[in-house]
């Protein structure tokens, strides 16, 4: 059997953000693409479908954020944003609090009004914890930054389930990518820009893909007939999981997995936020989301929310997230060597480079191998 049945110049494995970017910039300089995806849909983990009015995401909560103005307006070719900013509520236990940490918190945490009362609270609690030096691990690094309370209540349970292990067995690097504030801002994301699509992201990707130079066809593995398409394809772009493209051959990257459970309800505010995360260990999901509150639409009287499950990953679930550690980067180096050597395909995307990637990142990485392939 032939694949590539119209000359085309490149096959894309894989309909997310990069592989999508990726078909409409080539489009746009006349090359023709054929990507194939293993699901149901395009849009890979960003894909949203309509119910009850409402936009739901279907892989969790996607708030499109950056600083980055050359992405920004990028993406605002596609669609308009509805300037929706994110404010988690955490659930401890039935307590509640803001997040990121911030005045907010550490008030309702500790009774504390001033900055000054803040900072003095969270040092003494540093302090009283040994912690001196370069932090070790992620516990360290996060009673380092806001102390043993917050720590314990908010970020232990949470990071452990999400993770799988315990917060002694991370790197401190993670929890980095949380705020603190001595400010009472709820806002979760410092970027200058932010939003949600107002028709949903799919819609992003229907008008990406709109072209005659781009076929896509979807419920297609690669892996099937890899070796024809490697054959028949002068150019791969490949954003599936790094590791299987070389069939595993130096050993299984770790990942972990989520599986979401929505239910519909007879009412228009269920949970009263957007997103809840709940912090303690016992509770088996880490966050809550309500769609309708992302962008205030939906029908009367409806109401989606989708409960998001961390889970540990097998071939036979969905690779969300890289485990970065020290171990996995290590061996994902050696990969990135025999990636470098397939000098006819093109590794991109979160699984591809193995990164965890923000929406912004996939878009700029995606714009920059652009840039480079097409550089002549």
């Amino acid at each position: 059997m032939e694949y590539n049945t119209k000359n085309y110049d490149y096959l894309i494995v894989g309909a997310g953000p990069y592989g999508a970017i990726f078909a409409h910039e080539a489009a746009k300089r006349g090359k023709r693409s054929l990507i194939i995806e293993r699901r149901a849909h395009v849009g890979g983990n960003m894909y949203t479908h309509k119910e009850n009015g409402i936009n739901v995401h279907d892989f969790g909560a996607h708030i499109f954020h950056t600083d980055n103005k050359e992405v920004w307006d990028y993406v605002n070719q596609f669609t308009e944003f509805n300037g929706y900013i994110n404010q988690v509520v955490a659930n401890y236990k039935g307590e509640l609090y803001n997040l990121p940490f911030n005045m907010n918190t550490f008030y309702q945490m500790w009774g504390v009004k001033t900055p000054e009362e803040a900072a003095a609270k969270i040092e003494e609690q540093k302090v009283a914890a040994g912690l001196s030096g370069i932090p070790k691990n992620l516990e360290e690094q996060a009673i380092s930054l806001i102390g043993t309370d917050i720590y314990t209540k908010l970020i232990k349970g949470y990071t452990e389930k999400q993770w799988g292990r315990k917060a002694t067995e991370l790197p401190s690097f993670i929890i980095r990518r949380l705020p603190v504030r001595y400010t009472f801002d709820n806002n979760y994301f410092n970027h200058r820009y932010q939003g949600v699509p107002v028709d949903g992201y799919t819609a992003i990707f229907d008008k990406m893909l709109d072209s005659e130079l781009i076929d896509v066809q979807v419920n297609t593995d690669f892996f099937s007939h890899k070796e024809e398409y490697l054959a028949e394809f002068p150019k791969i772009v490949y954003t599936g999981m790094i590791d299987q493209y070389f069939n595993y051959e130096l050993g299984e990257l770790e990942y972990r997995s989520v599986r979401f459970e929505s239910e519909t309800f007879e009412t228009d505010n269920k949970q009263g936020n957007a997103v809840i995360n709940y912090t303690d260990a016992e509770t088996p999901f880490t966050r809550v989301m309500e769609w309708r509150h992302f962008d205030k639409k939906g029908d009367e009287n409806k109401t989606i929310i989708t409960k998001e499950y961390p889970q540990d990953w097998d071939r036979t679930k969905e690779a969300y997230y890289p485990v970065n550690d020290t171990k996995n980067s290590e061996l994902f180096k050696k990969y990135r060597k025999l990636a470098d050597n397939e000098k006819t395909v093109i590794f991109g995307g979160r699984l591809g480079n193995y990164q965890y990637y923000d929406m912004d990142q996939v878009f700029n990485a995606a714009l920059k191998a652009v840039e480079k392939e097409f550089k002549d």
